[in-house]
């Protein structure tokens, strides 16, 4: 059952100022925020969402070629057998569309359009010590309160655009991926530069390359990639994965990543080369991140074994791309496999045989500023008609710091993040802001090395209870303590020392494309499974090391 979306709100919300709980962002975490703490807590509940529907990421990004990179059967909601055996995913890595179709679906399947103002968005939140309840601003002026306030506002939805000199005075149209237009933008036969080769990048110039009269593409980093394994799914198969469905809804709980799949028990190092080699190559067959979060836990902390790893795709790389010149130039050399985050893609290195596709180094001939015409290097100028910025988010901190918020005593959390570094507890509470609560914040795996759905529901979950836990005990607010949140950060600067991705500096893992901002690794590197027993244990504990007013 694949409903149609749905752009607008199928009716208003009810009219009130004070909730028990608000929650910022309608993505995955907000949805199911929604109906965890309105339906199972009975909660009253507003949430906000600055689009005019559901879905967050898939709502706000829907460049060409937009595409999940987490098998479909694992990229969903657990909370309902109904859900899980109505709805039928057509292939494994879905589309934007697809997956914003499923989001909207869940939304009217369970009311929860009911308790969503769209076209809102948050400007500022306070905390009030005296009635201990926050209240929310939204861009209207109204404000509102609740006890509860629960930030799902994302950890990649903060987009960053480059201050590039001159760039009120470029005359043709500009677009940045995270905010594509619905209806679209015709590129047929046009002049077309693409900024940025992450995942989106790659994603986009690999699905736009045919239908433009020509493609620039601005490299600044060449990324390590895995070709996506994308087949089509018909009844037997979606049969098959429904019968799977309860061991796969366990098996994601107690893996390194949140996938299905996890690290092998063998030691590469007691591997002969050619077992290594044929190791490699069937994670490498599966198309999936298998090959990166599947295979050997030692390519995230030995040089020598990630070192491998990194030439095994290098070859692989070299052997699709006829220039032997531009073939070098997509090859990495800065940085080992795994390192930054690892694209799929299908058909990106053979864009660059194609005669209208040319790949500009920006790194050997940086990007001086935008011109009237497109955009001047140190090697000349590059006449546009469209330019795409695939230049990636402000992660983690970014959705967070652009809302106004105020905790205890009145004190900004983007300026006590600016004066005294990032500090969270397990990426779900910070000390000073009662009764706040994140997902994909800095510090927990959300951030960046999880399965989103797997990670954001785990957290919801832990919210839901520990705010049962408030209620049932008669108090009113809980926070952690400026210890407890210390020895977080301690344990989480601990393992993630221990990883190469520490060690890799040019990385939005450790915020490196942002300048002037205090190198840390956002993800918790522990692993989703040893964070949900934290998670777990902080609860079987009472919140021991929580202040309770």
């Amino acid at each position: 059952m694949n409903t149609a979306i749905q752009a607008a709100p199928t009716a208003a919300p009810k009219a009130s100022t004070d909730f028990d709980a608000i929650v910022i962002g309608a993505g995955f975490a907000g949805m199911y925020a929604l109906k965890k703490l309105r339906d199972d807590l009975g909660l009253s509940v507003r949430v906000f969402e600055a689009g005019t529907g559901v879905g967050g990421t898939w709502y706000w990004n829907r460049y060409p070629g937009a595409r999940v990179d987490s098998q479909a059967y694992i990229y969903q909601y657990w909370f309902s057998d109904e859900l899980l055996n109505e709805w039928n995913w057509s292939e494994r890595f879905p589309a934007q569309e697809e997956t914003e179709r499923y989001l909207n679906h869940v939304a009217d399947r369970f009311n929860l359009r009911e308790d969503i103002q769209f076209g809102t968005r948050v400007t500022g939140t306070a905390y009030d010590e005296t009635t201990q309840r926050w209240t929310v601003t939204i861009d209207t002026g109204e404000t509102f309160t609740a006890q509860f306030l629960m930030m799902g506002t994302g950890g990649l939805s903060a987009p960053l655009t480059p201050p590039f000199a001159g760039h009120e005075t470029f005359k043709g149209q500009v677009i940045h991926t995270a905010t594509w237009p619905k209806e679209g933008i015709d590129l047929r036969g046009k002049r077309v530069g693409v900024v940025g080769t992450g995942a989106t990048g790659i994603q986009v110039i690999q699905s736009i390359a045919d239908q433009v009269g020509h493609l620039t593409v601005f490299q600044r980093t060449a990324n390590y990639t895995i070709p996506m394994r994308n087949p089509k799914y018909d009844d037997a198969k979606r049969t098959e994965l429904r019968a799977a469905y309860p061991a796969l809804k366990e098996r994601v709980q107690s893996t390194y990543a949140g996938f299905n799949y996890d690290f092998t028990d063998l030691k590469f190092a007691d591997l002969t080369p050619q077992e290594r080699e044929n190791m490699m190559q069937k994670l490498w067959d599966d198309g999936s991140l298998n090959f990166w979060i599947g295979g050997f836990i030692e390519v995230f902390f030995d040089e020598k074994v990630n070192a491998e790893f990194s030439e095994f795709v290098r070859k692989r790389i070299r052997a699709r791309i006829k220039d032997a010149k531009v073939a070098e130039k997509l090859v990495p050399k800065d940085h080992g496999f795994g390192t930054r985050r690892v694209p799929l893609e299908t058909g990106y290195y053979e864009t660059f045989n194609r005669d209208n596709v040319e790949l500009v180094d920006v790194k050997a001939t940086p990007i001086e500023c935008m011109t009237e015409k497109g955009i001047k290097t140190s090697a000349g100028e590059y006449e546009l008609d469209v330019l795409i910025f695939a230049t990636g988010f402000d992660a983690g901190t970014g959705a967070l710091s652009r809302i106004d918020i105020r905790g205890k005593k009145g004190v900004s959390l983007k300026e006590d993040w600016a004066t005294h570094g990032i500090h969270t507890t397990m990426g779900l509470q910070v000390h000073g802001y009662p009764n706040m609560f994140m997902t994909m914040a800095p510090f927990s795996p959300a951030a960046a090395l999880c399965n989103v759905p797997t990670c954001l529901q785990q957290q919801v979950d832990w919210v839901a209870d520990c705010i049962r836990f408030v209620r049932d005990q008669g108090r009113s607010s809980i926070e952690p303590s400026a210890e407890t949140e210390a020895r977080w950060l301690q344990h989480h600067n601990e393992v993630a020392r221990d990883t190469l991705l520490f060690k890799t500096n040019d990385s939005w893992y450790t915020r490196a494309n942002l300048p002037g901002k205090e190198r840390q690794l956002l993800p918790y590197t522990g692993g989703a499974s040893t964070y949900r027993d934290k998670c777990n244990e902080v609860k079987a504990k009472g919140y021991e090391g929580f202040i309770t007013t």
